[in-house]
Order: structure tokens, then sequence, then C-alpha cells
């Protein structure tokens, strides 16, 4: 099963993406701010207008960037709960802290979800998560990671939706939209060499929530949580340096 290129490269447009969300953030740009032309952010780059074309495009995929015919393009009026002006627009997902801060707030959030879903799931709730969890283990097993990655986000949405809390619910769907930005940017989509423990660990947190085991379903999505944040931190750095991974 292929998951991940063993090679650090990584496309020209991908490094002009990055240096397009930098350039946001240090220029103060908000949501709704036109952003510079095409041309200038060439110059600025020292690039091509075609390699900024293909950045914008990525940018405008995960929701960052949005064009309006004859205007130009625009830093996005994102409304998510995280991405909205009111939490500052501050998330840049090529950004290593920034992403292990990501992954200390779904700690938080996935570790409380999996404890009330344990006491509030009921049945209907209980066949979703599970029926996730086979998902899951099917892209595992055939080597398709699209199918893999719908049954993740099922996953753990099921499971917030088991807790009863629409503040969780909400919460759990915006940090992993902004999880799947890193993703785009940093890893091609490449879910790196957890996969085979990942569909473990759902199936571990769903025995938990099922029989009924708060504290347990709680331990094993913050374990869970941990080593997706490991599997990460080990790609990113394996992309950015191509050997080791540099202690954090």
């Amino acid at each position: 099963m292929e998951i991940q290129s063993d090679s650090p490269y990584r496309p020209g447009y991908e490094l002009v993406a990055e240096r397009i969300l930098e350039i946001i953030a240090e220029s103060g740009l908000r949501p709704g701010d036109r952003m510079s032309t095409e041309k200038d952010l060439a110059v600025r780059l020292e690039t091509s207008r075609g390699m900024v074309r293909e950045a914008v495009k990525i940018l405008s995929a995960i929701g960052w960037v949005r064009a309006h015919r004859g205007r130009g393009r625009f830093v996005a009026d994102d409304e998510g709960v995280l991405g909205s002006a009111r939490w500052g627009g501050f998330f840049l997902p090529a950004d290593l802290d920034h992403v292990y801060m990501l992954f200390e707030f779904r700690r938080v959030q996935e570790t409380a979800a999996s404890r009330l879903a344990a006491t509030n799931a009921t049945p209907a709730e209980l066949r979703a998560i599970e029926a996730a969890v086979e998902l899951c283990g099917l892209g595992y097993e055939t080597g398709e990671m699209a199918l893999f990655d719908r049954g993740d986000d099922d996953f753990h949405l099921a499971v917030a939706a088991a807790s009863h809390n629409q503040f969780l619910v909400a919460s759990v769907r915006e940090a992993r939209r902004l999880q799947r930005q890193s993703s785009t940017i940093g890893l091609h989509g490449s879910a790196g060499g957890h996969v085979a423990e990942a569909v473990a660990e759902h199936a571990a947190i769903h025995r938990a929530i099922r029989d009924g085991k708060p504290d347990e379903a709680a331990a094993v999505a913050g374990v869970h949580l941990d080593n997706t944040l490991e599997d990460y931190r080990r790609e990113i750095q394996r992309r950015l340096f191509g050997g080791a991974p540099q202690e954090r």
C-alpha cells in the first residue's frame, strides 16, 4: 500500500503558497481585504506569475483566498469558528508551532467529546461511529486514502455529535478543517505512517464509548491525538529537513 513518498521534494507552487500566507499575516490583511496583484506577488516573491497562479489555486481551494471576477483577489471572509476574524485569522497551515497548538486544542476537544459520548450516545449514534471505524479500516486495507480520510472525518464528527454538545460539534468540525489545510499545504494529503494505528485507535475509542466507559474513552482519545500529532511532526519535519526529525 502506497501512502507516502520518501522524497522531501515539495513543488515550487506549494512553497509560494506558504509565502503568500506569510505575506497576508505580515501585512495585517483581514478577511475581505484586497490582496496584491498576481504580477506584484510574482515580483515580490521573485517567481513567475504562473507559479503564483498555481499557489493561489491551492489557497482558494482551502478557503484562504477568494477571487471576484473583474475586481481581483481578496482574503476570504471566513465565518468558521476558528478561522474567522474574531479569532484573528492567525492560523498558518505550514507553521509547525501553529500545528502543535491546533493539536493541543483538538486534544482538549476530543477527549471531552469522547467522555461525554460514552455517557450520552444513542444506539443510532453508536452505529454511526462504528460505520466510520469500518470505513477507515476499508480505506486502509484497500490503500484508498480518500476513503480513509472520509471515514476519519466521519468518525471524529460522529463522536462529537454523540457528545450532545453543539459547541463541541462546531469546534471539532472547524479544527479538522484547519488540519486539512496543513495537510494540503505541507503534506499533499499524506496520512504518514500512522494509518494502521489510527484504525485500531478509532476502534478502541468506539469500544469505550459503546461500553459506557467515559474515563477510558477520554484516555484512548488522548492517545490517538498524541500519536496523530507525532505523525504530523515527523512528516512535516521530514519534508522540511529531508532527514531525521529535529528536536522540538
